[in-house]
């Protein structure tokens, strides 16, 4: 509920502050007084675009706060604690400044908040109506949500939705795998790279290993002679006397000597391991000389290898150390051509049960939206004989289609019907109603569906526009009624229904200081009598229409 509303340099008003109760207040005043900059400043809190004419003349900046009731259980205090803007109190304030220059800023509970934020926190608050909103009737898709509102479905319309989503999704994907085209082609190149990859080996040290003998082979000739000439220094020939006998000559000297002198024993083991290494050494050179086969096709076997290799290499345009990747990510891509085509056909089955899913939770929510059209059609007939349209009939129209295409809003569209007079035919609402009639229609709508949101203050701006005598004595005491289990904030030009309110609050229009201003104030009882006289007769308030606005303030005293 809204406890407080601090307005100050709001376009021409310098400051008012209002304490606001439960029930129904009215907000009246003379004609260009500033009645509807209340509204303005809510909608500036529900985190409506700011504008830089919202700024009274002469002022930096505009500010408005309000200050609101919240309980434990409301959805608002869920909201601050999920945002942790919650300050373990049962009050919430917002606060929103405009600069002259259009820019704007936020708080919640003194902290900043983005306007998105105010929104969200305010949607939760209270709900404004204006001519606006009066309009909305007239579309079809609020239509819509307005009659799933007072089915009370949540869960039928929820799963309606995930069914929809679910379908669409499948859907999707399989116009994504369709969107691919023929891939056989595709997929047949594919496997002729990777048989003809297969065929080698291309682990990039089999290659090495390859490219190593190849460049062993082809230089045969001068290898060989070196590791002849790197055998001979080592073991030695006819001619010359070779490293590994040299070393044995003088390991078996010293072996003899080495026994009386151990410094010698130690050189003696040195040149052991010495022979080793030189035996070691020649085993190798004459196992890398036998493989120095010149051998023609051998040779020629390595050209072809290499030569395989290299076009390869020049086919995938990549180095030939690279081919095993090229490898794996054909077979990947085989693998996944491959899986696509078995996911395409897995997705009829799964498409017709996903269609018959959405179709079950559909026509679950058909059936519920046709037994509340009914309700809904009745109750706000009846409440329409009480607003001035007396024999009028309201109903709501039904159109199925078929389920061919998941919508998330379900299988149905809706047409508002009324007849506002007796013995016509009901028409589509937005064909036939006046201002007037809109105004009452949306006035019973919320009447009839009042409580079926937990949003504790709603604002009304003019919504007896285009009524007047007995019509608007009944808006009044719906208002009223509306007020028993709500805040209410309405903002009205008629006797009848400012004297319906609980509280009465007057917009002034002055001029100070060569400026135009407005005052707000909230009435007392003789304010009030005052007040409603004006709006019955002018500003001269006369002994009638004194003693008319206390008849009227009487009757509604016994509510």
């Amino acid at each position: 509920m809204l406890l407080e509303l601090h307005l100050k340099n709001l376009a021409v008003v310098s400051e008012a502050a209002l304490n606001l109760s439960e029930g129904l207040t009215v907000i009246s005043g003379e004609t260009g007084a500033g009645k509807s900059l209340l509204i303005d400043a809510l909608l500036l809190l529900t985190g409506r675009r700011a504008d830089s004419g919202a700024v009274r003349h002469g002022a930096d900046r505009a500010e408005v706060t309000g200050r609101f009731q919240v309980s434990e259980s409301d959805p608002a205090m869920a909201w601050l604690r999920e945002q942790e803007l919650d300050e373990d109190m049962d009050t919430v304030s917002l606060r929103r400044i405009v600069r002259a220059d259009g820019g704007s800023k936020a708080w919640i509970n003194g902290r900043p908040a983005a306007t998105a934020q105010l929104a969200e926190l305010a949607s939760r608050l209270l709900e404004i109506h204006g001519q606006h909103d009066q309009q909305a009737l007239l579309q079809r898709s609020k239509q819509l949500h307005l009659l799933d509102g007072f089915a009370r479905h949540p869960q039928l319309t929820a799963a309606v939705k995930e069914a929809a989503q679910a379908w669409q999704r499948l859907l999707d994907r399989q116009a994504e795998l369709q969107n691919r085209g023929d891939v056989s082609d595709r997929l047949a190149f594919l496997q002729h790279q990777a048989t003809e990859l297969e065929r080698e080996s291309l682990q990039p040290e089999a290659i090495e290993r390859l490219q190593s003998d190849h460049r062993l082979l082809a230089n045969a000739d001068s290898m060989r002679e070196l590791l002849r000439r790197q055998i001979t220094t080592l073991q030695g020939d006819d001619e010359m006397a070779g490293a590994l006998n040299s070393v044995r000559r003088m390991l078996s000297d010293l072996q003899r000597k080495g026994e009386s002198d151990p410094e010698l024993a130690e050189v003696a083991s040195l040149l052991v391991e010495a022979e080793t290494s030189l035996s070691e050494a020649v085993d190798r050179l004459e196992r890398q000389l036998d493989r120095l086969d010149p051998d023609p096709e051998t040779l020629a076997e390595l050209d072809r290898q290499l030569a395989r290799l290299h076009e390869l290499s020049r086919k995938h345009r990549c180095d030939v150390l690279q081919l095993q990747d090229r490898l794996t990510a054909i077979t990947h891509e085989l693998e996944t051509l491959a899986q696509a085509e078995q996911e395409l056909a897995n997705l009829e089955p799964q498409l017709a049960i996903a269609k018959t899913a959405y179709a079950r939770a559909a026509d679950a929510l058909r059936q519920s939206r046709i037994a509340a059209a009914t309700q809904l059609g009745e109750q706000v007939s009846e409440m329409m004989q009480h607003l001035g349209m007396e024999g009028g009939q309201f109903a709501c129209e039904l159109e199925w289609s078929s389920p061919d295409r998941p919508d998330p809003s379900g299988t149905e569209r809706i047409e508002l019907l009324v007849a506002a007079n007796p013995g016509q035919p009901a028409r589509p609402l937005r064909k036939v109603a006046s201002g007037g009639e809109l105004s009452r229609l949306s006035l019973a709508i919320e009447v009839v569906t009042m409580g079926l949101d937990p949003v504790p203050t709603m604002v009304f701006d003019e919504v007896d526009s285009g009524i007047g005598g007995a019509v608007a004595e009944a808006v009044g005491r719906r208002l009223r009624l509306l007020g028993k289990e709500r805040q209410v904030l309405c903002v009205t030009h008629l006797p009848q229904v400012a004297s319906a309110g609980h509280h009465h609050v007057q917009v002034q229009k002055f001029a100070a200081q060569g400026l135009t201003q407005s005052a707000v104030q909230l009435l007392d009882a003789q304010g009030r009598e005052d007040e409603i006289a004006r709006m019955l007769g002018g500003a001269k308030l006369t002994v009638q229409a004194k003693a008319a606005a206390r008849a009227l303030l009487e009757s509604q005293a016994v509510e």
